[in-house]
């Protein structure tokens, strides 16, 4: 079908995982271009592609079906400009689907769920912890950006739970660490709501959780589903997103402190996999 507005749904794994969400903008940019797609670009002294991006990857986090939209200076068919963009993409991206939207249309997320594959010495506190936080009132977490706070996440938590899963089966036994016959994995899923003024962060559950050392010994979280507000048509009216900001409350200059070194020592830990050492499509 012909339109000049598309919605993708791509994937973003593998090395991947560690291109920066600014590392991804140029990377698509380079694709369009070197697919010949007439692509629209914004106004100003460095014009880039009018893409939206419904909401970035973390870093190091694989998304499973990511959303993107891209416009275009004239009506292109939407399978052939599918077709053009996995030619250039990069392993790692993948294009998957495609659909014509409205020009004044805007992939506006509502709901994202998160998951992480658990040994089987950890499924006991995850199970318990993740109780624990749904039984809360209250969830309060300390940010620094873009003003230091506590912040309540409580209302963003649709939903904390382990499931049984098969997926981790192959990739254990591709190490040659799985037997058959006594493997249990289990799967934590994160499922989060979206607003206009926020939503709860990975990084922040596992730490509430006691599974933050999980990603740092080399386990990948991963981003299954990006919900977008226009194709939940109707949706349970009790079974919705928050309204209105969460709560806040100030920070104590210690505590500031505390998150400002934690953040550099971060950076410093992660340093290694920002750009210009990053993967990008050259």
């Amino acid at each position: 079908m012909l339109g000049d507005k598309f919605r993708f749904r791509f994937a973003k794994t593998g090395t991947l995982r560690l291109l920066s969400h600014h590392d991804l903008m140029r990377c698509l940019e380079r694709m369009l271009r070197r697919a010949d797609l007439p692509f629209k670009s914004t106004a100003g002294f460095h014009p880039s592609p009018r893409v939206v991006f419904a909401l970035s990857l973390p870093l190091g986090v694989a998304g499973l079906n990511e959303v993107i939209e891209i416009e275009f200076t004239r009506s292109c068919d939407s399978e052939e400009v599918l077709a053009k963009l996995c030619a250039q993409a990069p392993i790692g991206l993948k294009f998957t689907q495609v659909s014509i939207v409205p020009m004044k249309a805007t992939a506006i997320p509502r709901r994202i769920v998160y998951r992480l594959l658990l040994p089987s010495d950890r499924v006991s506190v995850a199970i318990a912890r993740s109780e624990e936080l749904l039984a809360q009132e209250k969830v309060w977490v300390d940010r620094l950006k873009p003003v230091p706070k506590r912040l309540n996440i409580r209302p963003y938590l649709r939903s904390l739970h382990v499931e049984p899963s098969r997926e981790g089966i192959a990739q254990e036994f591709a190490t040659g660490t799985a037997n058959f016959e006594t493997a249990e994995f289990s799967v934590l899923v994160l499922d989060l709501w979206v607003t206009q003024t926020g939503t709860a962060r990975v990084d922040e559950l596992l730490k509430l959780l006691d599974l933050d050392d999980l990603p740092e010994a080399g386990a990948v979280v991963e981003r299954a589903t990006v919900e977008i507000r226009d194709e939940v048509p109707n949706p349970d009216s009790a079974d919705v997103p928050p309204t209105g900001p969460a709560e806040t409350l100030p920070l104590d200059p210690a505590a500031i402190a505390a998150l400002v070194r934690r953040d550099e020592e971060q950076s410093a830990a992660v340093g290694w996999s920002v750009s210009p050492a990053s993967p990008v499509v050259e």
